[in-house]
């Protein structure tokens, strides 16, 4: 008889099946065999001399997905929530100013971030579906003085891409850290690091990379590295402290790494994997697909009769689409069927746009014709099939 109080749990001796499903929500996005299998390559460990390499190569695809020349370039282990925390986290300390544009969630979450962390929030708020001018910016630069500013460079809660332009140059008129967040446009839609002159900047894998979630890249500018290695105090976390993970990541020029954390090894090769599609294919090529097949998606919609949420064609992200939902219909019924009788994912809206919008994500492998044709089949048998109110 077992001495065990606890058994076995009967679902865990059972296999279990993954069904095979059309990713065109928000992200993750569907991962390429190619890249599945870079993950299923065998264990390494996190200091062996082949990892460390594998990790150089990251370095360097980051670098040019970025297109920066900032040695301090690396991925962290974790989501994109993770590299919003470790740019906030080691940019600010309390006490400190922050400036943060809020055009849909991913501002908001910043703000409560900094915020935690007795950081001294100041936003400028706009509504759903808009974005900020660079005079709006100058303004509230000059008002509040922040050391650091907080933009989102594609907000998948809203479906903007916003300008980038300029902004740069504004911030460091004010003596201001530029951040931004690429977690939903980084690969989709043109952004130039260094030349527009961002300090901090991230994104994560499992968008238009296409890698399983889990790693999240991110850079600094040497303006950063100045502010962040001359702390008066350490950053709130140990995990993400870029003291650490800049020796981690070969960052810091000394000759040694020293341990810090059992890096992710298997995301790390489907990391690289993805960096090397993007470099096989072309940065300017593609940008150029997301945008097309984006076009090509909201005629689609358009002939429909269905409303594009951002008003303006130069403000619409390429990987997110924001849907007007339509009028009379269950957002949620709509998203069911189309999952159910389809085995597509397209999803509701996320903060302001709850409630509001559909959401479809064109990213990477998943930005194709053949895939919005799909996807706007769907639709229009959602909407034959699913309940109309006539109210």
């Amino acid at each position: 008889m077992s001495s065990l109080s606890v058994l076995p749990p009967e679902c865990l001796l059972q296999p279990f099946h993954v069904p095979k499903r059309l990713m065109l929500g928000p992200g993750p996005s569907n991962v390429p065999a190619r890249i599945s299998a870079a993950g299923a390559q065998p264990m390494l460990g996190h200091l062996h001399a082949e990892t460390i390499e594998i990790m150089n190569q990251i370095k360097s695809g980051i670098q040019y997905a970025f297109q920066t020349r900032n040695r301090m370039t690396l991925a962290v282990s974790g989501p994109g929530h993770a590299a919003m925390e470790c740019a906030i986290f080691n940019s600010l300390e309390p006490g400190e100013s922050v400036l943060i544009a809020v055009n849909g969630i991913w501002g908001e979450r910043a703000a409560e971030i900094a915020e935690r962390i007795g950081a001294k929030v100041n936003t400028v708020v706009t509504s759903a579906g808009g974005y900020f001018t660079n005079e709006e910016i100058e303004q509230a630069l000059d008002k509040y003085r922040p050391v650091v500013f907080f933009l989102t460079h594609g907000e998948s809660s809203t479906g903007v891409v916003h300008p980038i332009d300029g902004i740069g140059d504004l911030c460091h008129k004010y003596n201001c850290l530029f951040l931004v967040d690429s977690v939903a446009a980084l690969g989709g839609t043109p952004i130039y690091m260094d030349e527009q002159g961002i300090d901090i900047m991230y994104t994560g894998s499992q968008k238009v990379l296409n890698a399983p979630p889990g790693t999240a890249p991110i850079s600094f500018s040497e303006r950063a590295c100045q502010k962040i290695f001359n702390r008066k105090t350490k950053p709130i976390s140990y995990f993400l402290d870029m003291s650490w993970l800049a020796n981690y990541w070969g960052c810091d020029d000394k000759p040694v790494r020293a341990y810090h954390h059992t890096g992710p090894i298997s995301s790390f090769y489907g990391l690289r994997e993805s960096l090397a599609i993007l470099a096989e294919t072309g940065l300017e090529n593609s940008w150029k697909r997301h945008k097309e097949v984006a076009e090509y998606f909201h005629k689609g919609l358009e002939e429909m009769g269905l409303k594009l949420f951002v008003q303006d064609k130069k403000a619409r992200l390429p990987t997110v689409t924001t849907i007007v939902a339509p009028p009379g219909y269950d957002w949620r019924e709509i998203t069911g069927y189309i999952m159910k009788t389809f085995n597509i994912e397209i999803s509701g809206g996320l903060g302001p746009s709850a409630g509001m919008v559909l959401r479809v994500g064109l990213m990477g492998c998943n930005s194709s014709k053949a895939n919005v044709d799909m996807v706007l089949e769907a639709l229009a048998d959602a909407l034959k099939h699913c309940h109309k109110s006539r109210v």
